[in-house]
């Protein structure tokens, strides 16, 4: 005859199951029991598709499931921002989400379709990098300094590309504009890996663009780097300056990139990834690729991270507010 403790813990484990829940230990020890989402919002091939195709490749090695990378570009990442808030809180969506989405964003468009505090859930900041002012060599223009004074010389003549309204690239083409005090014409495009070959070939004549983008364009020579947009100079790419030292004080952007999940997300859930994705992306055969890249790996707590998005959204408010900048 089963006791009476034991008909309690039976009765408990009933009401569990019609409930639809499970104690935390058998969630966190049955996640992921199918595929996960990863809800990237640019299209393949700029940086953040393929920082986030090495971490789900790490990610499907340590938990035994696939993570599915999920291109979903437009609106200056809005567009994946909001699948991704708007998403089951099971774990089994999560995305990568950026500067863009979680630090200019916010204060550029007038009516997004998401709020960057309370519809998501932090996971970890994932890797953090420069962007880098490119140019092709047809241009002419080697130093900041001769770029600035070609940009003077015809006054709405060159263009700037970007990876979408809003992003970090866009908001860095905006401020060299702003500090260099020349007029150059911004043309977005649906993510960088759709831009660079119009810069290749002069269609557009200078990219703000994430490292991670471009660094293989640099090595081949394809595209001249001319300062990186950090406040020092990346280890990368040691011989190139930084915007103060090319001229161009004040300038200091560096991107960065965050696994995030969306909001209600359980506490299990976030630290199943959290501990995977902390201990894979510190490796030394993955560090040393995303580091060869030019992306600086940056994991922490899903607590560093909230701390991180909120003081990004307060710094970048101030930059926006000064270019003029708003899209409805």
């Amino acid at each position: 005859m089963p006791t009476t403790i034991g008909r309690r813990r039976a009765a408990l484990v009933a009401a569990l199951l019609l409930r639809g829940a499970w104690p935390a230990s058998t969630c966190a020890e049955n996640y992921p029991a199918r595929p996960v989402r990863m809800i990237v919002p640019f299209p393949p091939g700029g940086g953040v598709d393929i920082v986030t195709r090495l971490t789900a490749e790490m990610l499907s090695q340590r938990f035994g499931q696939q993570f599915i990378v999920d291109n979903r570009p437009g609106a200056g990442a809005n567009l994946g921002a909001e699948l991704l808030a708007k998403s089951a809180p099971d774990g089994y969506t999560i995305g990568t989400m950026t500067i863009g989405t979680h630090g200019i964003n916010p204060a550029l468009y007038a009516h997004l379709p998401f709020d960057p505090v309370r519809d998501f859930t932090p996971i970890t900041l994932l890797v953090t990098l420069p962007n880098v002012m490119v140019v092709p060599p047809a241009l002419g223009a080697r130093t900041v300094r001769e770029f600035v004074a070609l940009a003077k010389a015809q006054p709405g003549k060159l263009n700037f590309g970007s990876s979408g309204n809003g992003t970090s690239v866009h908001l860095s083409g905006e401020l060299f504009k702003q500090l260099a005090g020349i007029d150059i014409v911004h043309v977005p495009y649906r993510g960088a890996a759709l831009a660079i070959p119009d810069l290749i070939a002069n269609h557009v004549q200078v990219i703000f663009d994430n490292l991670v983008s471009v660094s293989g364009h640099i090595r081949s020579g394809a595209l001249l780097a001319l300062a990186v947009t950090s406040r020092e100079r990346w280890p990368l790419l040691p011989a190139v300056p930084t915007m103060d030292e090319a001229g161009v004080p004040g300038f200091d952007v560096e991107s960065w990139y965050a696994i995030m999940g969306p909001a209600n997300l359980s506490r299990e859930r976030v630290m199943a990834l959290n501990q995977a994705l902390n201990q894979g992306m510190t490796r030394p055969a993955l560090r040393e690729r995303l580091l060869e890249m030019g992306a600086r790996p940056a994991v922490g707590t899903p607590e560093a991270l909230a701390a991180h998005i909120d003081a990004e959204m307060k710094r970048w408010a101030p930059i926006v507010r000064a270019t003029g900048l708003t899209i409805d």
